[in-house]
């Protein structure tokens, strides 16, 4: 608290987290990627979704104004809940002022996926927070990673706009970040490669990250991956993989 910045007047920063995760799944017959695409619309709903942005509202301190979700016919959900800074929302007269507050706010996108010629599921969540204020979101990243199952992850973070000291200096920035790796669990961060593109000039953070280890029976669908002849587990394997480096590089590669 002593370091505090002392600012002239409302902190006028936007800090954006965008967090977007892979997971995948092999699936051989249309039925079994079916069914695995109905268990991830069943884990994933517009509920369940709810609960982990309400979460990261509280861990962020800003107070929920409103709650907007939506399940989707076939599959997918999408969910927005509109925040508000708790502190700058209570008044001494209990009387709400809202204006610039409406500013931030978290949204939940989902996207399961297959395709009957490759035998690979695949599920993607996009999560956005965006906060104005002292709220940042970069506390969040461990239990958004632990929420999902997670074998490809993209993370981008950027502070927008500008606000003054007291002596009315411009300030694009007021925290300390090299890299959005350096608010990771190191725990965490050691199950994964990872890769930065920072842009330090614009204040603009990029962090991929791919999953180092693959056993093979997390990746199955209702099949016993001891029940598969070696050569067999080795073509899944190969595919799992080459998926994965795929999303992760961003381009078609094999």
């Amino acid at each position: 608290m002593e370091n505090k910045l002392k600012l002239y007047g409302f902190n006028n920063l936007t800090k954006a987290l965008s967090f977007n995760i892979y997971d995948v799944c092999y699936a051989k017959t249309e039925r079994e990627q079916q069914k695995y695409i109905a268990y991830i619309d069943e884990q994933y709903n517009s509920d369940r979704l709810v609960k982990i942005l309400t979460n990261v509202s509280q861990m962020i301190g800003a107070e929920v104004l409103n709650i907007s979700k939506q399940d989707y016919d076939p599959q997918g959900a999408s969910v927005t809940l509109l925040l508000a800074e708790d502190a700058a929302i209570k008044r001494a007269d209990s009387r709400l002022v809202l204006g610039h507050l409406d500013k931030s706010h978290v949204t939940a996108h989902t996207y399961p996926e297959y395709h009957p010629e490759t035998c690979i599921a695949t599920f993607r969540v996009d999560i956005d927070v965006e906060t104005c204020g002292e709220i940042t979101p970069l506390s969040t990243l461990d239990y958004l990673i632990g929420s999902f199952d997670s074998d490809i992850i993209t993370l981008d973070y950027r502070v927008r706009g500008f606000t003054r000291d007291m002596s009315g200096k411009k300030l694009f920035i007021d925290h300390d970040i090299t890299s959005i790796q350096d608010y990771i669990d190191a725990k965490i961060l050691a199950r994964y490669d990872a890769i930065d593109i920072n842009v330090y000039q614009a204040n603009l953070f990029h962090t991929n990250m791919l999953i180092k280890e693959l056993d093979l029976q997390n990746y199955l669908f209702n099949v016993d991956a001891n029940e598969l002849p070696p050569q067999t587990r080795l073509v899944i394997s190969s595919s799992l993989r080459r998926e994965m480096i795929e999303i992760f590089s961003g381009r078609n590669i094999y």
